[in-house]
């Protein structure tokens, strides 16, 4: 077996400091949107994703896939945003199994509310923080780890 490639000083540096970046701007963001409309990050992504669909509605095992979480834990955050009123689930017509998630009219006042505020906490959190310079190199970093992430 291959002697692993422990990390150097720099690297270590670096990977420590995602770490911290990405737990303390999840924990700040979430809270901030929390505080200000009552949505979770979980709740807003979900909003956020219907939206942007075709009709604001999406398959459920699509909508899973493209949040990154499984069925079933986006079957409780359905559940939680139909007993707010801000989504539904409906049935397909052409899948008895399959079933869509829609977004309802509460649920895009409820997300277009919360949208200013989250974006101002974005801002002040993550870009206020940078310069324009650094903002790039944030995007060239991210592009080249998701390609990298996502190759076959």
């Amino acid at each position: 077996m291959d002697e692993p490639r422990w990390l150097d000083a720099e690297e270590m540096r670096a990977w420590r400091g995602y770490l911290g970046l990405v737990r303390l701007l999840d924990y700040r963001l979430n809270r901030d949107l929390q505080e200000e409309s009552g949505l979770t990050a979980a709740d807003y992504e979900i909003l956020v994703r219907l939206s942007e669909a075709p009709q604001r509605q999406q398959r459920m095992t699509e909508l899973a896939e493209g949040a990154m979480i499984s069925k079933s834990r986006l079957s409780h955050q359905m559940t939680r945003l139909e007993n707010r009123g801000l989504a539904c689930r409906v049935g397909c017509q052409t899948d008895r199994r399959g079933a869509f998630a829609v977004l309802s009219d509460k649920g895009f006042d409820a997300l277009a509310a919360a949208a200013p505020g989250h974006v101002a906490s974005v801002r002040r959190h993550l870009f206020d923080q940078l310069t324009p310079e650094q903002v790039k190199v944030l995007g060239d970093l991210s592009d080249a780890v998701i390609a990298g992430l996502t190759r076959d």
